[in-house]
């Protein structure tokens, strides 16, 4: 008699293979929507192929008209720096309007099975506002500790003009009530303003010698004020929270280190000191600052400090001499959006070391004069998401010096540019090469669209074990089909190359000019690039025709009587 059981068998392992390829979808959340942006996770098993792909629209609650949106990351389940994440899609919604609720449809496609179709309702948060009919309580330094004593939620406590010991704030606000900690010309506190597990409290238009350290509090707002480090106090930080904070607000505020822009300063070993702005925690928004001369300029908590770092916003910060790194975005767990910010001099620009997963996102960023790498994605970073920046630098444009891979990188619509570079402080900043990435994993990482130049004159690289030395052969044997080569001459205004990084060099003008090829070079990328005239969306943060972004502070940080504005 024949035996029957092999086929059987072999049917088996077939028919579960396929299972297993197939989606099988779970429950879809949306964590910590900030004001612009809203994170939407959609957790699943199976597709062990990871070829599930979810498309995404969304519109106001109401209107009839949709809007769609790139689609969500497709994330493996992995483990890396003592962290682990699980199998799903995720990503982020992008330029929504605060106080909004939005309907959003997600559409998973699976060609081995599992299609379904989710909606949810996200609510963007509101901007700070002061409590209807505040109390508002003038004081002094002599009164300062008494108002304090008796503040209530919603009291709006005015610093004359005088000299303040750094104090703590014990007392929270509410909701809608924020206990408001003003200050007028001429009022100072030398010190630390201290804030130690409250909620609702705002700090505006404050002069602080010292830091303001706000750990384990939520829904904190600090906009307006001036931080200046002490050199010798604190670390040499600025404005911190060391521990699980949710929803801090830390926007229009000058934050001054006391780190020279000296070769000696770079790297993380170098003469450097201080966090301009560090955090830890979801719903953070960082956004409009200016932060300069600090070790980081905007920092995450790295390793055991890193506690739910997810749902982060870092917009349009104006950063220079940073002497590690301008944006340290480090253990990201996903949805960190660092858009828009305006970086010079730094010895990195931005650092994922690592992405716990991803996606973390740069978009629209630009970097001018960056001592060693341009995005430090190490120690194993996965799911991180470049789109649209515009970084001109020594050595090679797009260089990651590591030994270890880098998983799942996607890049589009990026004007990168480098040239002969060098060493500095003991690393060295490439060659000038247009791309050096050799621990890439191809597989599963898409590089696209990207825009690169060099100012050796040549156009030669190396995406993981693949290396070219010229566009055509760029084009032909990697991920990098439809690249465009261009040069300094991109730029609609004459821009120095940098060849001295130790140069402390003044922010320069990165719109481009009407003869380069980056002008509608690129790919639409939806809710990203919408709007892009010409027949294509243009290489680089700044699409040709449009304003310059405004970059740190947009006002004063005046309270107004129907909010900030």
């Amino acid at each position: 008699m024949k035996n029957h059981i092999y086929p059987l068998l072999l049917l088996f392992n077939v028919t579960s293979v396929l299972a297993q390829s197939a989606s099988i979808p779970g429950a879809v959340s949306a964590p910590f929507p900030t004001f612009e942006h809203a994170t939407i996770e959609w957790a699943l098993s199976g597709d062990n192929n990871l070829n599930g792909q979810v498309s995404v629209r969304f519109r106001p609650l109401g209107s009839t008209e949709w809007r769609s949106n790139v689609p969500l990351q497709r994330i493996a389940a992995g483990t890396n720096e003592g962290f682990s994440w699980a199998n799903r899609h995720s990503g982020s919604l992008f330029k929504l309007t605060p106080s909004t609720t939005y309907e959003v449809e997600l559409t998973l496609n699976d060609p081995d099975g599992g299609n379904a179709m989710e909606t949810l309702m996200v609510t963007t948060r509101t901007l700070p506002t002061v409590a209807p009919a505040a109390t508002e309580r003038l004081v002094t330094p002599a009164t300062l500790g008494a108002a304090l004593n008796v503040a209530a939620a919603g009291d709006i406590l005015i610093l004359g003009p005088g000299q303040y010991n750094g104090f703590n704030v014990s007392i929270s606000g509410a909701a809608g009530a924020p206990l408001v900690i003003r200050g007028q010309a001429g009022a100072e506190i030398n010190g630390e303003l201290g804030i130690f597990s409250q909620r609702h409290i705002w700090l505006d238009s404050l002069t602080v010698n010292g830091r303001i350290r706000f750990n384990q509090s939520d829904n904190i707002t600090i906009t307006g004020c001036q931080v200046f480090a002490s050199a010798n106090q604190f670390s040499g930080d600025g404005i911190v929270s060391f521990g699980r904070s949710e929803s801090a607000y830390i926007a229009d505020n000058t934050v001054t280190g006391t780190t020279s822009w000296t070769e000696a300063a770079f790297g993380n070993n170098g003469n450097n000191r201080g966090e301009g702005i560090v955090l830890t925690g979801p719903g953070h928004v960082i956004q409009n600052n200016r932060v300069s001369g600090f070790r980081d300029n905007i920092s995450f908590l790295e390793d055991g400090g890193a506690i739910d770092q997810f749902s982060i916003d870092v917009l349009n910060n104006d950063l220079s001499e940073g002497a590690d790194d301008a944006i340290e975005a480090d253990f990201c767990f996903h949805n960190c959006r660092i858009i828009g910010n305006r970086v010079t001099n730094a010895f990195v620009a931005f650092s994922s070391q690592p992405s716990l997963g991803g996606p973390t996102y740069f978009v629209r960023n630009t970097a001018y004069n960056v001592a060693f790498t341009a995005f430090k994605l190490l120690r194993g970073s996965e799911g991180d998401v470049l789109f649209h920046n515009t970084v001109v630098k020594n050595g090679d444009a797009l260089g990651v010096f590591t030994s270890r891979q880098i998983r799942r990188l996607t890049t589009r619509n990026n004007l990168l540019i480098g040239g002969p570079g060098g060493r500095f402080n003991g690393f060295s900043s490439g060659t000038g090469r247009v791309i050096n990435i050799a621990t890439l994993i191809t597989a599963g990482s898409s590089l696209n669209f990207d825009a690169l130049g060099s100012t050796t004159g040549l156009f030669e690289g190396r995406m993981g074990s693949t290396s070219f030395s010229s566009l055509a052969e760029l084009r032909a044997t990697t991920s990098q089909t439809n690249a465009v080569q261009v040069s300094m001459g991109a730029f609609a205004q004459p821009v120095a190359f940098p060849s001295q990084p130790t140069i402390q060099y003044a922010p320069v003008d990165l719109r481009l000019s009407d003869a380069t090829a980056a002008l509608d070079s690129g790919v639409a990328l939806a809710n990203i690039n919408d709007g892009a005239t010409g027949s294509a969306p243009d290489a680089g943060a700044l699409e040709f025709g449009q304003p310059a972004p405004t970059y740190g502070p947009r006002i004063a940080g005046k309270i107004f009587a129907d909010g900030f504005e």
